[in-house]
Parts: C-alpha cells; structure tokens; sequence
C-alpha cells in the first residue's frame, strides 16, 4: 500500500464510514482505496493509477463526494480538483493517531477484497482466482521488519508502471497487493 517506511502525518479523525445510499461500484471502491493510500488525488492522477478515463474517475470522485465519503482537498484554485477523503473537524488541537488512518486503509482493503470475491466472475477467465496466501511464521520483531522490507523491494520493481502506462505490458489491470505482519496474540 505505501511506499517504504512511509510516514502517515498526523490528521484529523476519518467520519465513520456510515454508507449512505450508494451502489457499490469497482470504481469507487479503487478511488476509495487510492485515496487512502496517496492523501488526495485529482481526477487525472487516479486515471493515470488506475488505468481507467478521466472522466469515469472524475464523474465517480464527484459522487463519492456527493454521498459525502470525499470532499475538495485544499488548492490553489484553476481547473485542477484535488480530493481527498472525508475528515471529521476535530476539536482544537487534537491529532488523530496515524493506527485511526491505517484502520480505515485496512477497511478499505478489506471492502475491495470482499466486492472482488462477489463480483469476480464478471472479470476475464485469467483474473478469477486470486493469489492468496497465508501462513503462520516465527520471526522476531527485527526479523518481521527484514520480511517487510523484503516484500516492499519486491513490489518496487512494478512502481515504475504506476507512473508511466508506457510501461505496462498487454493485458495488465491494477492489482491489490496486501501484505499484513502481525503477532498473534494469545487468546
């Protein structure tokens, strides 16, 4: 989701994700998630990320605001619109915890995974099964921090495709890649 050993700053609290009447839509739930990840997006970044037109990003990043999940991020005015996800005002100088902002990023992963695994039959013959793996391992904490890192350098190899469609061979769609190290606890 981030980008090595990057750091969340400090921000207000999300709003609960209390969904008003709004269909879900692969679209929304991508600019959802791309929000999460990146703080704010315009309309042309998310198409450019996402492998998707403007102006469908556009249209869905005006409903997702309409339906207040998103609003306008601060800008300098002209026709670039930034957005960004929808934040609660906070009382005077209180500073929401980056774990309330990755909660609401693991949220989102969640929601993506579980709208794929009910819509994936709609994808093409190569794009129903996912690459799902879990298991159970004994690290140290130094140890679960080097499979971070490990993980991170090898997903960097694709960031070049992020930002350059030039980049991308036939066939190739955004793909979610989750990694989650975490101590199990005793129960």
């Amino acid at each position: 989701m981030s980008e090595e050993n990057r750091q969340v700053p400090a921000m207000e609290p999300p709003l609960h994700r209390v969904r008003r009447p709004l269909p879900d839509h692969p679209v929304r739930t991508a600019l959802l998630d791309l929000l999460a990840e990146e703080g704010t997006v315009t309309s042309t970044r998310a198409a450019a990320r996402l492998g998707y037109s403007s102006g469908l990003c556009s249209f869905h990043l005006r409903q997702l605001a309409r339906h207040g999940l998103i609003e306008e991020a601060p800008h300098e005015g002209g026709r670039v619109r930034p957005w960004q996800l929808r934040r609660a005002p906070s009382r005077e100088g209180e500073r929401a915890e980056p774990e309330e902002f990755t909660a609401l990023a693991r949220g989102l992963e969640d929601e993506s995974y579980r709208y794929w695994l009910a819509h994936r039959e709609q994808g093409s013959e190569g794009w129903r099964h996912d690459a799902s793996f879990s298991a159970v391992v004994h690290l140290t904490p130094e140890e679960a921090a080097e499979l971070a890192a490990s993980v991170r350098r090898l997903l960097a190899g694709y960031r070049d495709r992020e930002h350059d469609p030039a980049a991308r061979p036939d066939g190739t769609v955004p793909v979610a890649a989750v990694t989650r190290l975490f101590p199990l606890l005793d129960c």
